[in-house]
């Protein structure tokens, strides 16, 4: 598994563990990347993803909740709502990732930590938000 992928996923059990706790402070989010494993550039990658969605996670969900049709945030699974916000982050934040990587990657994350359902559900939402968040860049069609 690459560095990235790896802190994608450390930032996604953080994210999820501080949702379902509550606990959404920072020190116990990246103490939860820590024992989950991240060490080197993979924590460091998901140390930056952990601080962009607490920074930016208005914004952030504002924007899941437009992009996802008939779909309340409160009634979205954990999991998906966290890979929700680890794209919406990087397609707001992170240019130099390429629209098709950033979508490509949390569907390959929802497969693994998701439902049955949840990577053609990520994949449709993200889809709509790199329409807002980068026009100029859309994803190719599969």
């Amino acid at each position: 598994m690459g560095v990235r992928r790896k802190g994608r996923e450390l930032a996604l059990q953080a994210l999820y563990q501080a949702q379902l706790t509550g606990d959404q402070s920072l020190r116990s989010v990246r103490e939860t990347v820590r024992h989950f494993g991240g060490v080197g550039a993979s924590q460091t990658f998901a140390a930056e993803i952990v601080d962009g969605v607490l920074d930016d996670r208005d914004r952030i969900d504002e924007l899941i909740a437009q992009s996802s049709e008939h779909w309340r945030l409160g009634r979205l699974a954990n999991v998906d709502l966290t890979i929700l916000r680890v794209g919406t982050y990087e397609l707001l934040r992170r240019p130099e990732t390429p629209v098709q990587v950033v979508i490509d990657e949390a569907i390959e994350i929802a497969k693994r930590f998701g439902s049955e359902e949840s990577a053609v559900f990520v994949n449709g939402v993200l889809d709509q938000i790199a329409g807002v968040t980068r026009p100029g860049e859309r994803r190719d069609a599969p």
